[in-house]
């Protein structure tokens, strides 16, 4: 049995007005989940660990994100790249450093390997605030943190979502640019007061 409905258009009142964005309906006590991007609905953006940077930088554009998810062939995450790692002075220090140029680096020589990247677990999430996870990143002076949970199918830890000041920031209504973090919290911080 398929539940295809046939659906008819038409054509578009001449008093019809934009809806509000409704900014702002997510506030410091809101809970967490509200703002993380969960991997249960939205796909992961992902790259080999030996993707070029240029390739790394070209999925960040057209995926509209500013970190990767590096994993192997077999979906494991190896470690994370962000739009920061690939724009700032680390490919020219990493470059220099093997005396070799920047168009010879991989994702591999630039990303955070998974024994370095912090994560929330989801348990605690579920009962966190906008506030506390804004301060979870603040504290680790990062744009982003990933969550963790435990895959119910096989009982083994997966990455289960990610929360980023700059989508916390969109949800408040607070237009973040750029990388400067300590702008970017007291801008998100501002807003919450409001």
């Amino acid at each position: 049995m398929t539940l295809a409905a046939k659906l008819q258009t038409h054509k578009l009142s001449t008093n019809a007005s934009l809806c509000p964005a409704g900014f702002n309906l997510v506030g410091a006590d809101s809970p967490a989940v509200e703002v993380m991007t969960d991997f249960a609905r939205v796909n992961a953006v992902t790259i080999l660990p030996g993707a070029s940077l240029d390739e790394a930088n070209a999925r960040m554009i057209s995926r509209g994100v500013r970190l990767l998810m590096v994993s192997g062939p077999d979906e494991r995450v190896e470690g994370l790249i962000s739009a920061r790692d690939l724009m700032g002075e680390k490919p020219l220090q990493v470059a220099l450093a093997r005396g070799s140029k920047r168009e010879d680096l991989t994702v591999r020589d630039l990303m955070v390997p998974t024994a370095s990247i912090d994560t929330l677990n989801l348990k605690d999430v579920l009962n966190a605030r906008v506030t506390d996870v804004l301060n979870a990143l603040k504290s680790q002076g990062r744009q982003h943190i990933m969550v963790e949970d435990v895959d119910p199918a096989d009982g083994l830890p997966r990455v289960r979502g990610i929360f980023s000041a700059t989508q916390i920031g969109r949800l408040l209504g607070v237009p973040v640019l750029g990388f400067d973090l300590p702008q970017t919290f007291a801008e998100i911080e501002a807003a919450l007061a409001n």
